[in-house]
């Protein structure tokens, strides 16, 4: 049937001498069209009722304590950061063989971090997956450091991500700034595993834009998002991979995003895992200025990226698209009902999705105290599987697949430790 408002609705059976399914599908003409339902109140295969509810019903089940199973997963965290540190934060990680290679931004002056301290620098910690040992720590660069090619500038480094560029070899990028000083620009490093050194050169990384390709550097990717109606206000630092690098039928994606501008797009790498071209922004509503995003793409092939909001109410967001290149307005999702502003991740892991939200809910008036970690297999119907609440703060997780186990890090304190463990 049709509705009024153009919506059609599609209900139909699948399986009968099986699972038994009877699936509604929700879409306008106009997605039948363009050959994917880009309206973000569409729906593909939900689920109404299936034949074996024992089999195919919850997730988890029916006595599950989120918050126990998260109070148990922090308690077997280490912290990974240096005795020396005083402000860390922001961590991303590679899992090979039986170590972790966790990379993030520290000081040795103060806790918590900024893109105006100058001190800030990149720094990796290999981990012992077995023992969950600390085996050695290994900074990566700061800002004057001069290598075999070039120096960097005087400022932070900002913000670093590592992905395994082949078997040997790791690559972390990170950002050089120093806002209203200078243009900030992303370098790469790489790191040897069977050496355990880092190559004596940085390299700068590359942006391609609908413009052309350009050192990789706030403006360009701030004139890419103009074209595409963005009207908030330029900021020449802030450009990072904020999510983690994902990899989808062979071709290595990245979001980009920068923070003060409230900015955001889709990117995949070249082969060579030097450049980033953007693919598309979702950065509307302009208004309520989206951060920090995270994206992952759905069993009916739809791209989905849940945004940081710093106005209005600031819950996380939603935007659906059916190419990566062209993006729905963001939206609230009701099982998202009390976010607030920080960094969310975004994994599919085991077969289900995992999708981390902040709580506004405080621990003893400490913000950033609650996290919860749920779980899906469609993402559209969410059971909560973790809560994390303690007023050490949970903050800025990541989630990465190993060895069949789910490994975790967190930033917690006043941004003092990076701590990391065994999720489940």
């Amino acid at each position: 049937m049709q509705a009024k408002d153009g919506q059609i609705y599609v209900v139909y059976d699948r399986d009968r001498q099986g699972d038994g399914e009877i699936l509604m599908a929700k879409f306008r003409e106009q997605g039948v069209v363009a050959g994917c339902p880009a309206s973000p109140a569409a729906q593909l295969r939900r689920v109404i009722q299936r034949l074996d509810r024992s089999v195919t019903g919850k997730l988890l089940p029916p006595d599950w304590d989120a918050q126990a199973a998260g109070g148990r997963v922090m308690k077997g965290l280490v912290a990974t950061t240096e005795p020396e540190v005083k402000g860390v934060h922001d961590a991303d990680m590679v899992l090979l063989g039986d170590r972790a290679y966790v990379v993030t931004m520290a000081n040795d002056i103060q806790p918590a971090e900024s893109a105006e301290w100058p001190f800030i620098y990149a720094t990796l910690s290999m981990v012992n997956l077995d023992t969950l040992a600390v085996e050695q720590r290994i900074p990566v660069a700061r800002g004057g450091q001069a290598f075999a090619n070039e120096t960097l500038p005087g400022g932070a480094c900002f913000v670093p991500r590592v992905l395994a560029k082949d078997a040997r070899t790791l690559r972390v990028f990170f950002a050089s700034e120093a806002p209203k000083q200078r243009e900030a620009k992303t370098y790469y490093r790489d790191f040897d595993l069977a050496t355990l050194t880092f190559d004596a050169r940085i390299h700068r990384a590359r942006l391609k834009t609908a413009a052309g390709t350009f050192d990789m550097q706030p403006r360009p990717f701030y004139e890419d998002a103009v074209r595409a109606d963005f009207t908030r206000e330029p900021k020449d630092f802030g450009l990072y991979m904020i999510d983690s690098f994902k990899v989808f039928d062979g071709r290595t994606y990245s979001v980009l995003n920068n923070y003060p501008a409230g900015q955001n797009a889709w990117s995949v790498l070249n082969p060579e895992l030097d450049t980033f071209e953007v693919l598309g922004q979702f950065n509307h509503p302009n208004e309520w200025k989206l951060t920090e995003s995270a994206v992952h793409r759905l069993p009916d092939g739809t791209w989905l990226a849940i945004c940081r909001q710093e106005a209005g109410n600031r819950n996380y967001t939603f935007a659906t698209s059916c190419d990566g290149r062209s993006w729905s307005a963001n939206e609230h999702r009701g099982f998202v009902p009390n976010g607030t502003n920080s960094k969310p991740p975004f994994e599919k892991l085991n077969g289900l999705f995992y999708l981390g939200w902040q709580e506004s809910t405080c621990v003893n008036n400490v913000s950033r105290s609650v996290f919860n970690i749920d779980v899906s297999v469609d993402g559209v119907n969410w059971e909560r599987k973790y809560r994390f609440a303690t007023d050490k703060t949970f903050q800025y997780p990541g989630l990465r697949l190993h060895r069949g186990g789910i490994y975790v890090y967190a930033t917690q304190g006043q941004k003092e430790r990076i701590m990391f463990g065994k999720l489940e």
